[in-house]
């Protein structure tokens, strides 16, 4: 999940939002710290449980990293100011997106994480012209 994120952070624009579906335990975290690394974060990523976003300015340009599994609500995204996180020059990796139903903007592509044997199954839908981009870009990343 680390390596394909790595690669896979090459893909995304300034504006994207990511959603990230998977049970727990599925890599969702450690697909974001592959994505974060491959952008040039050198530190530690941890997954925002408590704190719901955890931002890293990066040479590339601001990364949000949502986790709102703990998310009582939607309504609390509206006093956390979601609005000033997803704005076209950032790029925001949300796990649990369905915790945010109603208040999150539909994203560009979603990933759904899932176990097969030992390893993870990707697979994807795009929501947006952006996010057919991305899924073209991404189908040539893994075939190469």
């Amino acid at each position: 999940m680390v390596a394909f994120g790595e690669r896979f952070s090459a893909l995304l624009k300034p504006g994207t939002v990511l959603f990230l579906h998977g049970d727990l335990g599925m890599g969702k975290t450690t697909l974001c710290r592959g994505i974060l690394r491959g952008a040039g974060h050198q530190g530690a990523v941890k997954s925002p449980t408590y704190t719901l976003v955890e931002p890293y300015e990066l040479s590339r340009g601001r990364f949000y990293h949502f986790d709102l599994y703990r998310l009582g609500d939607p309504e609390e995204l509206e006093y956390l100011g979601i609005r000033d996180y997803l704005d076209e020059s950032s790029i925001s990796l949300i796990e649990w997106p369905e915790k945010g139903a109603g208040i999150l903007p539909s994203a560009d592509i979603e990933l759904n994480i899932r176990a097969q044997g030992t390893g993870r199954v990707l697979t994807w839908h795009t929501n947006t012209e952006k996010g057919e981009q991305l899924a073209d870009n991404l189908t040539e990343l893994l075939l190469t």
